[in-house]
């Protein structure tokens, strides 16, 4: 937890020109199985600070903002539990111990992707009657002046509160949403471990199959060579055949990945909001395919290239 009192002195850093706050809340609705992002904020600087990312009605934004038990809920939220604006909902506190009955006054639809539609958002008030000792920001939100000054407000703010009781560590929000994923442990790491598990099986099986191939069809080889096939021609054919099986296994594999995430939905439970498969990844599986196509495919090529049409025919049955 961060004081309050770092709101002020925040919003006079240079270069900064709004500030809200939230906390964790992590509550569970009637099953833990049913978790969510849900956060105590400072209700009004939160909806003013992403009035840009979200859509919330006017009225529903009044309701939400004059009575101290209501919540806003995303409308992806909305749908997947059935809920509608004016039920009251139960969540079953997890940190903050106890049944925590909120109304729900308002559904918003994120503009930004980024902005998750998969969290509740209540008045941190209702937190703090109960439980004064323990409110306090856990993370605040700056708004800049211009993007471009993130390094140095960044630098500015750790600096100023280096040698406090609370010191920070500043950061952008989608680094910020992606920190969320290590409450799971070392997720990047256990996906790079299976990743790389996954293409060195795919290695084998495809270097095998490769292999087989080439051994079935040494005859076929001896016929060509004899019908005036080059080696170079051989090599590049067989090349080719490992090519198409590798690069059309990448091009299902990376579209259907592409496609289905982006119908889905996927978010990661709210954590990891506008999810979505990047170019950048799609050009590294493709550039891996490449890599598993000539690894697979060389020394068959190689041997298919290197064999004599007399030794291929001794083999003709």
């Amino acid at each position: 937890f961060l004081p309050m009192s770092y709101q002020q002195r925040l919003a006079a850093v240079p270069g900064v020109a709004a500030v809200t706050w939230a906390d964790w809340f992590g509550g569970v609705y009637q099953d833990p199985k049913n978790f969510f992002a849900n956060f105590a904020t400072d209700a009004e600087s939160y909806l003013e600070m992403y009035k840009t990312d979200m859509e919330l009605p006017a009225d529903q934004k009044a309701a939400f903002l004059r009575e101290r038990t209501a919540c806003i809920v995303g409308q992806h939220l909305l749908d997947k539990y059935g809920w509608r604006v004016g039920q009251n909902i139960t969540l079953k506190g997890t940190i903050f111990q106890g049944d925590w009955t909120f109304t729900i006054r308002g559904a918003f639809r994120a503009v930004d992707p980024a902005f998750s539609e998969d969290a509740l958002i209540f008045h941190y008030s209702v937190i703090y009657e109960r439980y004064p000792q323990w409110v306090n920001p856990g993370w605040y939100v700056l708004r800049l002046t211009d993007p471009a000054l993130a390094p140095q407000v960044a630098a500015a703010v750790d600096s100023m509160f280096t040698n406090s009781a609370d010191p920070t560590k500043t950061g952008t929000e989608r680094a910020f949403n992606a920190n969320f994923m290590t409450m799971w442990g070392n997720v990047s790491f256990l996906m790079n471990s299976i990743g790389m598990a996954v293409v060195f099986a795919i290695l084998l099986v495809a270097a095998n199959a490769m292999m087989l191939t080439a051994r079935e069809r040494t005859s076929e080889v001896g016929v060509l060579k004899t019908l005036g096939f080059t080696d170079r021609l051989l090599f590049g054919l067989v090349m080719a055949e490992a090519s198409v099986i590798a690069l059309s296994g990448a091009v299902l594999g990376l579209g259907a990945a592409k496609v289905l995430y982006g119908a889905s939905g996927f978010s990661a439970m709210g954590f990891l909001p506008g999810f979505d498969v990047a170019g950048s990844t799609l050009a590294i599986g493709f550039g891996i395919a490449v890599v598993l196509a000539l690894a697979s495919g060389l020394v068959p090529a190689l041997q298919a290239a290197r064999l004599s049409a007399v030794d291929a025919l001794r083999k003709v049955e």
